[in-house]
């Protein structure tokens, strides 16, 4: 006894009123899911996928669905004034098959559709070039050297032989595309790919220029002036365009892309826009105040310390910093960090103005002999060694 079937719209899950797009999502999840290539050696997921490739060829086929709607099976085995016998003949795969297959196996809907022979923008060039922390800041001009493809005089860019010209590709016609048509489950697939004999130009060139080799193109070494812009930081890029490489089919040339590298400055450190150092202050003007001289990338400035300022004490310049890209007036900022410096050789004069100062200013000098001195108890008096051991018991 023959295995009933099951009802084409139960294998594949959807309704009876559903549309072509509803079916075709339905047919594409179970293809991807019980194809053989993704289940090799299984049975019963071979099984499954042919039936939801049989109830896919009916129910897409306005035709044979409304035969199948009206009759059921039976349209297909020769009753109830069925055609008799099932075929895949009339089903169309090619377009389903070729989006599964391009899922399943990586190779993306796009790349089935071939690329295009039209104009294509040549690929860009890169280079870097070394600056100083101040011509990073402030802008420059650089000379560079770059290879770099002249239109080749002899052809005139044609790449054919002088006297000569490119022909039409025999392969794709001109088209710089060919089908490519595949036999695989219940029906074919196609596949557009650029030509390999013309590489999607559509021409060939049977004699080639002994200049260029048939290329269009002569390399050589030329030299460029680069407009470094004022705030460009290290790593960034700035780019000159249309002296790339070459377009394809009549399309612009490329880009140069110039990488900047800036120096390390010895005093100066950047973030962003703003810009930090630190700059030594003596003990006096730090206690009493005064003008000290702080350099910056304009130039030094005169900055005047508060009395009383303390080490590590950051001070603002405001617009001393790194220009914008974007408006060269518009500046970051440059922070100070003030630290106080000490002294490490002073002269026996100095030293005893440094006492005075101290006594006047809380004896500071005196502040752990005072702190463990003893009780008055008559003649005895605790030695120096003893004072200590009453902190460090």
């Amino acid at each position: 006894m023959a295995e009933q079937k099951r009802d084409y719209y139960e294998v594949l899950g959807v309704e009876k009123n559903a549309d072509d797009a509803a079916i075709k999502k339905a047919y594409r999840a179970l293809a991807k899911k019980y194809h053989p290539d993704v289940n090799p050696g299984d049975a019963e997921a071979e099984k499954k996928f042919k039936e939801a490739s049989e109830a896919y060829a009916v129910l897409s086929d306005p035709e044979k669905r409304r035969q199948y709607d009206q009759f059921g099976h039976s349209a297909f085995d020769g009753g109830f004034g069925g055609s008799g016998g099932f075929d895949f003949s009339g089903a169309d795969f090619g377009d389903i098959f070729g989006d599964i297959f391009g899922d399943l196996f990586g190779a993306g809907r796009s790349s089935s559709r071939g690329r295009s022979n039209g104009p294509m923008k040549g690929a860009n060039l890169r280079t870097s070039v070394r600056i100083t922390f101040e011509e990073a800041v402030f802008g420059c001009k650089k000379e560079i050297e770059l290879n770099v493809k002249e239109t080749c005089k002899t052809c005139n860019g044609s790449g054919a032989k002088p006297g000569t010209t490119p022909e039409t590709c025999s392969r794709c016609g001109g088209k710089g595309q060919i089908v490519i048509t595949q036999q695989i489950f219940f029906g074919t697939t196609r596949s557009v790919q650029v030509c390999p004999d013309c590489q999607g130009t559509g021409k060939v060139i049977r004699e080639k220029c002994v200049d260029c080799h048939g290329t269009g193109y002569i390399p050589m070494k030329k030299r460029y002036s680069v407009d470094i812009p004022a705030g460009i930081d290290n790593g960034q890029s700035t780019r000159m365009p249309g002296l790339g490489e070459p377009g394809v089919n009549g399309g612009p040339r490329g880009d140069v892309l110039i990488e900047v590298i800036v120096g390390r400055h010895p005093i100066f450190q950047r973030q962003d826009f703003d810009i930090y150092s630190t700059v030594p202050v003596s003990f006096a003007v730090a206690a009493l105040g005064g003008e000290i001289l702080i350099d910056t990338v304009d130039g030094k400035v005169i900055y005047d310390v508060r009395p009383g300022t303390q080490t590590d004490t950051r001070v603002r310049l405001r617009g001393k910093g790194v220009p914008s890209w974007r408006n060269k007036d518009v500046r970051g900022d440059h922070y100070v960090t003030l630290v106080v410096q000490v002294p490490d050789r002073i002269k026996p004069e100095a030293k005893e103005l440094l006492r005075q100062f101290d006594e006047l200013t809380g004896d500071t000098l005196n502040a752990a002999k005072n702190a463990s001195a003893p009780e008055s108890d008559g003649d005895n008096r605790d030695s120096k060694d003893s004072r200590k051991k009453k902190f460090w018991k």
